[in-house]
């Protein structure tokens, strides 16, 4: 936790309310996200229970799986799911945008739009994964066939769990997770997983504090859990008899639909508030502008949205249940690079967020006092325009001469260190070599070079291109590593009994 983190979480008790740490959305929010509340059943693995889904408050639809020990009932659950989820997706598959390449000299398509998954916490969003890894395989023939759209639908929920382990992607959310990023609460990491204190911290009642409200959200007789997990006095004083009518009703029609209406009425009771809650969250999120870099993590979305759309429309398999050896080392280095990008794009979008680096001494904010923007360097073949500035600052300056920092009002713009002087009355005074962004002539265009007077941010953070490692083709893989000659046998269908996580 940073210092400025643990400042605002102290200002969160001391004011009775979340404190901002942030002042712009980092997120992608779409305008019509598909919000999925789960819950299973415990003491089984990841067996869904009920689910309340829809991509509006008023469209909440109630999927329950009366008996989640029954194999049967579970994949008619995610058949049900797959006619809500699979039609969602089709929505944003009607537009394409050409997107320039290889410097404009080609184009390539992508969808205009891509959708966007929220659950209630982290919890959800394994709770999606493990249940795309059970359904993806399964077969719509032979022993134990599914409905058709059961294997599509894992496919899909796949690749929205692989989304969210990229940092910065917006495909597939935890709500809590995104809340906790723009606003400090008083409670403990653990505790802001639960929705209800975090929203209670957020927009407690009227004449409460935060405390008090998430207080008052532990008590699951106000407030039921957020899922998947269930109170375990809910389950074994009104759960466990509602399924065992049910169970017991089987040769009954009529008594089997008064116990199925019972079980879906509890269910809903306990989905009906983390849904209202889910939306309230919503709308705190819109209230925040969005960074100027998250229309580009958003386009990756997009493009990933695309490239498995294609994918799948090709009649591509499955995603392998476990990756290999160059397959692992490249998720690995994407989501390294993906994790750099992340914390650089938000400290270069969001003042609260470099103040945190400031204090960690990677980058100082302070004043031009002195400019060149016509100095040319003749030294070499040909002369090159290397305007220089002076800029004071009251801050630690820990950068060595020679480092290159940058500008996040100039990010195309790079700034070598050329003297550090400090001075007596705490002031250092800080000399920079500018280059890139200033055209390729001998002038500087107005406003390319910061002006006596000007207030600016430097750092060490760089928002540039991260070039890729290379790794052998999968034909040139040794053997030791997954390579040739064997190839992975195709995955079997299980039996009834094997376990689902």
């Amino acid at each position: 936790m940073s210092t400025l983190r643990a400042l605002a979480r102290a200002q969160a008790v001391a004011s009775g309310r979340a404190q901002p740490v942030a002042t712009v959305r980092h997120l992608h929010l779409s305008e019509r996200p598909l919000v999925v509340v789960p819950l299973a059943l415990a003491g089984e693995a990841n067996a869904p229970l009920a689910a309340m889904v829809g991509a509006a408050p008023d469209e909440a639809r109630l999927l329950v799986v009366p008996q989640p020990r029954n194999r049967d009932q579970r994949f008619a659950f995610a058949a049900e799911l797959a006619a809500i989820v699979l039609p969602y997706l089709d929505e944003f598959r009607d537009l394409t945008e050409a997107v320039p390449v290889d410097r404009g000299r080609d184009v390539r398509h992508r969808y205009a739009d891509a959708p966007q998954l929220l659950v209630p916490n982290p919890a959800g969003v394994t709770f999606l994964r493990l249940f795309g890894r059970s359904t993806r395989f399964r077969r719509t023939d032979g022993d134990y066939p599914v409905h058709q759209s059961v294997p599509l639908l894992g496919r899909w929920l796949t690749f929205f769990a692989e989304r969210a382990e990229q940092p910065g992607s917006a495909a597939l959310l935890a709500l809590t997770d995104v809340l906790t990023l723009h606003w400090a609460t008083g409670q403990s990491t653990v505790e802001d997983l639960h929705l209800p204190a975090v929203l209670g911290w957020l927009d407690p009642p009227a004449g409460m504090t935060g405390a008090e409200a998430a207080a008052r959200a532990e008590d699951p007789a106000r407030c039921p859990p957020a899922g998947p997990a269930t109170d375990p006095d809910f389950d074994n004083h009104r759960l466990a008899p509602a399924i065992e009518a049910y169970t017991r009703a089987e040769d009954d029609p009529v008594a089997r639909a008064a116990a199925y209406d019972e079980l879906a009425g509890l269910l809903r009771d306990q989905l009906a508030p983390t849904w209202e809650l889910m939306w309230r969250g919503v709308g705190l999120l819109r209230t925040l502008p969005a960074g100027a870099r998250v229309a580009g993590r958003w386009a990756g979305d997009r493009d990933a949205f695309t490239a498995h759309a294609e994918h799948v429309d090709a009649g591509g398999g499955p995603q392998p249940r476990r990756d290999g050896a160059v397959a692992a080392a490249l998720r690995l280095q994407r989501l390294e690079r993906a994790s750099t990008a992340w914390a650089v794009q938000r400290a270069y979008d969001d003042p609260l967020v470099m103040a945190e680096h400031r204090l960690s001494g990677e980058a100082f904010v302070g004043e031009v006092t002195l400019a060149d923007p016509a100095r040319v360097d003749d030294s070499g073949k040909r002369p090159v325009l290397r305007p220089r500035i002076q800029v004071v600052t009251t801050e630690p300056v820990p950068m060595p001469v020679g480092a290159r920092l940058f500008s996040p009002q100039r990010p195309g713009q790079k700034a070598a260190v050329v003297f550090v002087t400090p001075g007596a009355d705490g002031k250092t005074e800080v000399v920079l070599e500018l280059s890139g962004g200033m055209g390729r002539g001998l002038t500087a265009p107005p406003g390319s070079v910061p002006e006596v007077g000007e207030r600016i941010c430097l750092t060490s953070l760089s928002d540039g291109f991260l070039p890729g490692g290379a790794f052998p083709a999968p034909e040139e893989t040794p053997w030791t590593h997954g390579g040739p000659p064997g190839a992975a046998a195709a995955p079997q269908d299980p039996a009834p009994a094997e376990d689902w996580s």
